[in-house]
């Protein structure tokens, strides 16, 4: 999943940048408000964290912008306007949630998730085709070439994941965290023991093959690269 900083503060962004990296997100960093409207405005993100105090174009207006220009994007405030006033104030702007610095980065990463496991409108298709594999994502459905494939919940929420953020390279944590809603034990294989079963069911019997594995980072899904 890929995030958006905006946050002119430089010990404070780079912080966020390295931990939501570790943590499995890609994450662009805008270190003043006219490149983060510029970036909001101009490229897809699954969620945008937000300061308000910004050189040259205020968060206020960021969102406003983004609103006005009917973009869902979850957006999450940080900053250090610790008001009841500023805090109405972000809502009533269409913010979905607000944070206070100073912050524990475990609260911004538990806030981050739910934004993100709530979805955007935009990223809610009904239905998903690549090359013969079809998913019906209101009848929990999955077909490759016609034929229906059998699949748990958690098998379907998997491929759904996957499926959601086709080309996207997902970590182990962070289908951890969206399947599962834990957190990712190294010391454990479950997630590659999903993929398995996953791959066993949906690929190992059709071309082409779709679910990839990217060494030392985790799983996607896409048409295979040409050689």
């Amino acid at each position: 999943m890929k995030l958006l900083v905006v946050e002119d503060e430089t010990k404070i962004a780079d912080y966020l940048r390295q931990g939501l990296t570790e943590e499995g997100f890609a994450v662009d960093l805008a270190r003043n408000g006219l490149d983060g409207h510029h970036l909001a405005m101009t490229a897809p993100y699954d969620l945008i964290i937000l300061d308000v105090m910004l050189p040259d174009v205020d968060g206020w207006r960021i969102l406003q912008s983004l609103r006005d220009a009917g973009k869902n994007v979850p957006v999450l405030f940080l900053t250090a306007r610790d008001s009841v006033a500023d805090r109405v104030k972000g809502l009533e702007l269409g913010a979905d949630d607000y944070l206070v610095k100073p912050f524990a980065f475990s609260e911004l990463l538990a806030r981050v998730r739910t934004q993100l496991r709530r979805g955007s409108p935009a990223i809610n298709a009904d239905r998903f085709q690549i090359a013969n594999l079809e998913l019906d994502y209101l009848c929990r459905r999955a077909t490759r070439s016609g034929q229906r494939i059998n699949l748990t919940a958690k098998e379907f929420a998997l491929l759904e994941l996957l499926a959601r953020h086709q080309g996207e390279v997902l970590s182990r944590a962070l289908i951890a965290s969206q399947v599962w809603d834990i957190n990712f034990d190294s010391d454990t294989n479950v997630i590659d023991v999903a993929i398995r079963r996953l791959r066993a069911k949906m690929d190992d019997d059709f071309e082409p093959k779709l679910i990839h594995t990217v060494r030392g980072m985790g799983y996607r899904l896409d048409l295979p690269d040409e050689d």
